[in-house]
């Protein structure tokens, strides 16, 4: 079959499109063989999760692009896609082929048995043998939809990002910050890294990250950033970073999605070490179609995916500005 058709089957499976929880993925894992720590599966690689309400994909992007100007071979894991579901998976910025999403799922179909998956959980499995069969040296993993039983979650990570904490997917999630960021502050790992870019924190993340034992990086305690028209600059934990271009993808909001990447980054710098020039370059060629992109020529167009309240308030103010 045709990637196209291998996709209509999958989407046939299981009689919800969003069914959260980790017990189905688990038992397809065990019959794939994969080596598990206590913290999760392992890929094989230092993994950094991506979590939260807004920013997710911008974090992603600007954490790839940097540790591609590094010199390190990235791959990175999104969703959904915006044009093409080949641009869900990325290996140093280039989206895998047909072929290698084939070879992905005909591996997961190979071993799924009679356990009934969901799209979004083949696609994340699918990712995740790639994934290990290319051995990059580090993947970057967007959760899906929430943090605690999303798909993603199974994978033990060297470090965990919350980028923003607000009201999306409420059905599922809960009705109130306290509820939600209880749900994305699973995502934290024992004694691993759990950087919150969120300027006011649910004391429901404190709470998950205190209990799990994470090392919690707060925004404006353990990091913070600040800047004029021309330049801005980065500190946290005795590591500064001056003089930094502003980001390419535009929205003031961004300052917080690329100091969020810098934090994480930071925090594994003796596993991932990244020099002050691969920083600035990232920061200046990462890409986001989509995250209000501005087309070239008359009349001036901006695309943007906000899809709630949170994100639309942003896509106001940067519109104002």
């Amino acid at each position: 079959m045709t990637l196209e058709a291998w996709l209509q089957n999958i989407a046939q499976q299981h009689p919800k499109q969003i069914d959260l929880g980790l017990d189905r993925i688990a038992c397809v894992v065990d019959r794939l063989g994969w080596p598990k720590t206590p913290e999760g599966v392992s890929l094989g690689c230092p993994v950094i999760v991506v979590g939260g309400t807004n920013g997710k994909g911008s974090t992603c992007a600007f954490l790839t692009s940097i540790l591609h100007a590094a010199g390190y071979r990235v791959a990175c894991y999104t969703s959904p896609h915006l044009v093409s579901f080949n641009e869900r998976l990325t290996f140093n910025l280039l989206p895998a082929s047909d072929d290698q999403w084939l070879a992905g799922l005909q591996a997961i179909e190979a071993r799924r048995g009679e356990t009934s998956l969901t799209y979004f959980e083949v696609v994340t499995l699918a990712a995740f043998q790639l994934i290990r069969d290319q051995a990059p040296d580090v993947a970057i993993l967007e959760v899906g939809l929430g943090g605690r039983l999303d798909a993603v979650n199974i994978v033990a990570s060297d470090a965990a990002v919350l980028t923003s904490i607000d009201l999306d997917h409420q059905a599922y999630l809960g009705h109130t910050r306290e509820e939600i960021g209880w749900e994305k502050a699973h995502i934290a790992r024992p004694h691993r890294p759990l950087i919150c870019a969120d300027p006011v924190v649910p004391e429901t993340v404190l709470r998950v990250a205190a209990d799990i034992g994470a090392d919690l990086w707060r925004l404006g305690q353990d990091f913070n950033f600040q800047g004029d028209r021309q330049q801005w600059s980065w500190a946290g934990r005795g590591v500064r970073r001056h003089a930094m271009a502003y980001p390419s993808l535009r929205g003031a909001n961004q300052l917080l999605n690329a100091s969020a990447a810098i934090a994480a980054l930071t925090a594994l710098r003796h596993q991932l070490p990244v020099n002050q020039g691969a920083i600035r370059q990232g920061l200046l060629t990462a890409e986001l179609p989509g995250r209000f992109q501005v087309l070239p020529g008359q009349p001036q167009v901006v695309l943007d995916v906000a899809h709630n309240p949170h994100a639309a308030g942003v896509l106001a103010a940067n519109l104002d500005q």
